[in-house]
């Protein structure tokens, strides 16, 4: 398969940018796309456990916060928080939309990663952060502190972005070494045992190794 075809399949503007890195060689462009696709893949069960964690972990503590698990229907009423409410109506519209029962299990998955992350803001600091801060037991008391977790966590999130939306990742190896790190950083932030289990099926770094030799 030629330049032409991938062009044509996956769009000139997509493979635009590593045609202009190998000007002279179009097999290791397209190696190079490949490998892009395959690092993306790797980092699927990463991301899945800090998203799930993240999510399960906010909620608990909301969920104690406000003394029921319907706590998404209390905001409305909370000064300074509703702001939040198109959020949580756009994820209850999508649940009856599939005609089924809103319930707090339901309308917890439905919301999006954004959501979550965005409860982290300086603007929901007064209101949220201590309940919030009790979701990363095992972080340092001293890096406890809204600003130190919130800025690896919307790294995270966008880098998130980028790989569920098939954009490139793949240029600065280096880089992703880091955001892997601090991936399995925030997991352990939440539970101890999460980058442990997290190894036994992760590939990352072995699909680094290796596509750093093969872009050589």
């Amino acid at each position: 398969m030629n330049r032409q075809y991938y062009e044509k399949v996956f769009s000139a503007q997509r493979m635009q940018r590593y045609f202009d890195q190998y000007q002279n060689d179009e097999e290791k462009a397209i190696l190079h796309y490949k490998s892009n696709i395959e690092l993306s893949e790797s980092f699927y069960s990463v991301l899945s456990m800090f998203e799930i964690a993240l999510r399960n972990s906010f909620n608990r503590e909301l969920t104690d916060h406000f003394g029921t698990t319907d706590w998404y229907l209390i905001i409305d009423s909370v000064n300074g928080l509703r702001n939040l409410r198109n959020s949580l109506r756009t994820a209850k519209k999508h649940i009856a939309n599939r005609n089924e029962d809103i319930t707090a299990n339901k309308v917890v998955a439905e919301l999006t990663l954004s959501f979550w992350v965005r409860l982290l803001n300086a603007e929901y600091e007064r209101i949220l952060w201590k309940p919030l801060r009790k979701s990363f037991p095992h972080i340092a008391k001293s890096d406890r502190q809204r600003n130190n977790v919130s800025a690896p966590i919307n790294k995270i999130r966008d880098f998130r972005n980028r790989v569920f939306h098939h954009e490139p990742i793949s240029w600065r190896l280096d880089k992703l070494e880091e955001t892997h790190n601090s991936i399995l950083t925030v997991i352990g932030w939440i539970n101890k045992d999460l980058p442990s289990i997290a190894n036994t099926i992760d590939r990352v770094p072995q699909v680094i190794t290796t596509v750093r030799e093969r872009l050589k």
